[in-house]
């Protein structure tokens, strides 16, 4: 997408999500004109970091194809999370 300029369909394309897409439609449909560029610049903000997302999962999933160790820098929150696990499970919740 980095060489073509982003276009409404272009946009509805890289959400994938259908309900994300029709969300998108119909923000753009519904928008008053001095907002059209507003909402049409959030949505392409929302399409690139989609397909930035797709394409870091696509580096990951060939690394962990070719028994590698996912790229990045990763960070173990483990404990955290089962801290917070069990101070909720403390608190009652099921």
């Amino acid at each position: 997408m980095s060489e073509q300029p982003w276009t409404i369909e272009s946009i509805r394309d890289a959400l994938g999500n259908p309900a994300l897409a029709q969300r998108f439609l119909s923000e753009i449909n519904r928008a008053p004109a001095h907002e059209l560029l507003q909402v049409f610049t959030k949505w392409q903000g929302i399409a690139q970091r989609t397909l930035d997302a797709v394409q870091r999962g696509r580096e990951i999933a060939a690394a962990e194809a070719r028994g590698e160790e996912p790229p990045g820098e990763w960070i173990d929150v483990t404990e955290r999370v089962l801290a917070d696990a069990a101070r909720i499970r403390s608190q009652g919740a099921a």
